[in-house]
C-alpha cells in the first residue's frame, strides 16, 4: 500500500501545482483597478473601432488602455481617456473614476496644452519660418507652463489614488528624417516637430518622477515607424477626418504603446 499512497501524493502535489498555474495566470491581474485617463493618444483617435459611449472622445477598442484590459482582467476598469483634453479638462471631468482602491493609473496629457494640434497645422500649411516659429512657441509652453500644470495634476491624482501606480506614457517622433516620402512637408519641419516632442518628453519624464510615478517612453519603440519610415507605418499623416491626423493607427497602439506600458505597469 505504501507505493500506492506515495504515488497519490505525488500525483496531488502535480495537480495542485497545475492548478496553481493555471489560476495564477489569467487572475495576475484580478486585484487590479486601473483607470486610464487622458488625451487622445491615451484614448486611441486614430486607431478606429471608437466604443459608441465615448461620442465625441472617440475611445477605440484598439487603445492600449482596452488591450492591456482584454489581456489582464483588472477588476475594475475606467477608461475616460478622451479627444482634445488638456491638463484642466483632466482635473475637471476625468479624476472622478480615481479613489483610494484604485491600483493602476495610465496617463499621457501636455500636448494639447503646448499646442500640438495648431502647431502641426501651421507646419502643415504654411511656410518653413513659421512653423519653426510655431514649434518654438510650443516648446517656451512646455518648458515654462506645463510643468506647475503637470505638477497640479500629479497631485490630484496622488491626493484621490494614494495606493496607485501611475504610469505617464509620452509622445513618439512623428517623422522619420530623411524617409521615403515624396510628399508632405520636408526635413527641416519635419526635425522640428521632433524636437517638440523630445521637449515634451523631457519636461513630462522629470515632471513624473518628481510626483514618484514611472515614466513610459515610447519614442524607442516607434523607432522605425514614423511617417515616412520606409518600414511599416504605425502613425496617421494627414487623413480624415483631420482629428486623427498625426495619431498612432491600431499599429501603433498595440505594437508601440501597449508593450512600453505593460513593462512599466
Amino acid at each position: 500500500m505504501r507505493p500506492a499512497r506515495a504515488m497519490s501524493v505525488a500525483t496531488l502535489a502535480v495537480l495542485l501545482t497545475l492548478a496553481s498555474l493555471f489560476v495564477a495566470s489569467p487572475a495576475s491581474a484580478a486585484g487590479v483597478r486601473y483607470a486610464a485617463l487622458g488625451d487622445s493618444y491615451s484614448a486611441g483617435v486614430g486607431a478606429g473601432s471608437y466604443t459608441s459611449e465615448s461620442g465625441s472622445c472617440k475611445r477605440s477598442t484598439n487603445s492600449y488602455p482596452y488591450l492591456w484590459k482584454n489581456a489582464h482582467a483588472p477588476s475594475a476598469f475606467a477608461f475616460v481617456a478622451c479627444s482634445g483634453a488638456r491638463t484642466g479638462d483632466v482635473l475637471n471631468n476625468q479624476l472622478s473614476v480615481l479613489d483610494a482602491s484604485t491600483t493602476l493609473v495610465s496617463i499621457s496629457v501636455g500636448g494639447n496644452d503646448a499646442g500640438f494640434a495648431s502647431t502641426m497645422q501651421t507646419c502643415v500649411l504654411d511656410s518653413e519660418t513659421a512653423c519653426l516659429n510655431a514649434v518654438a512657441t510650443a516648446k517656451s509652453y512646455a518648458t515654462n507652463t506645463l510643468p506647475a500644470q503637470l505638477d497640479n495634476v500629479y497631485a490630484k491624482i496622488h491626493a484621490k489614488a494614494p495606493n496607485a501606480h501611475v504610469v505617464v506614457l509620452g509622445y513618439p517622433h512623428l517623422y522619420k528624417i530623411g524617409g521615403s516620402c515624396i510628399f508632405g512637408i520636408g526635413d527641416t519641419k519635419r526635425a522640428a516637430i521632433n524636437s517638440a516632442a523630445d521637449t515634451l518628453a523631457d519636461v513630462t519624464a522629470k515632471r513624473a518622477a518628481n510626483a514618484g510615478f514611472s515614466y513610459a517612453d515610447v519614442r524607442s519603440a516607434f523607432t522605425g515607424h514614423e511617417i515616412c519610415a520606409s518600414g511599416t507605418v504605425w502613425l496617421n499623416s494627414t487623413v480624415l477626418p483631420v482629428d486623427e491626423s498625426y495619431h498612432p493607427k491600431a499599429a501603433g497602439q498595440s505594437g508601440g504603446y501597449l508593450p512600453v506600458f505593460s513593462a512599466a505597469a
